[in-house]
């Protein structure tokens, strides 16, 4: 097969696929053509000659001894007796293996299709593989792409350069619609392959990992690392609770992240369908995030409650009586994102004897705050 180094540059080049893996393809494309055309019984190896440029496939033959059985098997042909291999080479032992050339040529019009075929399918799948493993590596990261059609069932497909996405009506924010033309961001939520449909790209815009990439882009504390997101929560469309911690003393997480008259966590609530983001600072000390993580509400104190290993990890937090609304949230909604943020099931207990005027609420509050902050300084 005459040339066939400059078709593995043309593929390579057209592709973007690197020459050796485009090669090997070649070269296994070549063998199984044989295996079809010639015979499957035997092994083959396929010579590249970067100086002639020419292909080569040979049939391996194995030597063996006058009398051993192989050579009368259904496979004989994959063996040659010792005496026989010391007429071409003399030098040659037991157990050597000699090469027979076979010139694909010779078997005419079914052959030539046979590994036009076989190359065709093996390129395709060096081109899945390296989409396969491009975009594995950004599982978790977002990606933009213009929306070409909206189906039945509300699902959104989206192209991506060489290949086409899919964000599911389940991982798109409540009252969000898209049109075709649109352009669209979303986090790759996961990347697989179906035998019948090939590699699907699954994005989701619910994910709390797609926030954390949505502040990553907009805060440059994140992405630099100055600022670490420890944990994210979201009810997507409604309402998300962050925690965050500085590496750098002079560096304030929560500022950073709002950044000057909120304008930085504007713009990424703005691009969740103007979901609510609360930013809480992170701290090791179990008592003191949760009562973090109920902002807005003031919390008197927090009572870890003991529980086996394993088990889920379980909260009771004190807060006046004037509290307890905040605390829950509408439909429960504060509470829910408090303890998916922290981790703890949290259950609420009034204060006795909380004050409830106004002038009372504002004692007890900052009594709570002054107590909780000094308790773990």
């Amino acid at each position: 097969m005459e040339k066939i180094v400059d078709i593995i540059e043309s593929i390579a080049h057209e592709k973007g696929l690197e020459p050796d893996k485009v090669k090997a393809a070649l070269k296994t494309a070549f063998i199984q053509t044989a295996k079809r055309v010639i015979s499957d019984k035997f092994d083959y190896e396929v010579d590249l000659n970067e100086e002639t440029r020419i292909a080569s496939i040979f049939q391996i033959i194995t030597v063996v001894a006058d009398d051993d059985e192989k050579l009368e098997g259904e496979l004989a042909e994959a063996f040659i007796s010792l005496t026989e291999a010391k007429e071409l080479d003399e030098d040659v032992e037991v157990e050597d293996q000699l090469q027979y050339e076979h010139k694909l040529e010779d078997y005419g019009r079914t052959a030539a299709q046979q590994l036009f075929r076989e190359i065709e399918f093996h390129i395709q799948r060096l081109v899945e593989d390296e989409l396969y493993d491009k975009f594995k590596g950004k599982v978790g990261t977002i990606i933009s792409g213009r929306v070409t059609r909206v189906d039945a069932q509300q699902s959104t497909f989206v192209e991506l350069d060489e290949i086409r996405a899919v964000l599911p009506m389940k991982s798109r924010i409540k009252g969000e619609i898209f049109k075709p033309g649109e352009i669209l961001k979303a986090v790759v939520r996961r990347v697989t392959v179906d035998k019948q449909e090939g590699m699907i790209i699954e994005l989701s815009r619910t994910s709390p990992k797609f926030l954390e990439e949505l502040l990553r882009l907009e805060v440059p504390e994140i992405n630099d690392e100055v600022v670490i997101v420890e944990h994210s929560a979201r009810i997507p469309g409604e309402r998300a609770k962050i925690a965050l911690y500085s590496t750098h003393p002079k560096v304030d997480p929560v500022g950073a992240t709002v950044g000057v008259k909120g304008v930085r966590i504007n713009a990424v609530s703005e691009e969740l369908n103007g979901e609510n983001i609360d930013c809480v600072e992170y701290t090791n000390v179990p008592e003191l995030f949760i009562s973090r993580a109920m902002s807005p509400a003031i919390i008197s104190s927090v009572v870890i409650t003991e529980t086996p290993e394993g088990a889920d990890k379980k909260a009771t937090v004190i807060l006046p009586a004037d509290q307890k609304s905040k605390a829950i949230g509408r439909s429960g909604i504060n509470i829910r994102l408090a303890s998916m943020l922290t981790g703890y099931s949290i259950e609420l207990e009034e204060q006795e004897g909380a004050v409830t005027s106004e002038s009372g609420e504002i004692e007890e509050e900052k009594e709570g705050i002054d107590s909780l902050e000094a308790l773990f300084k």
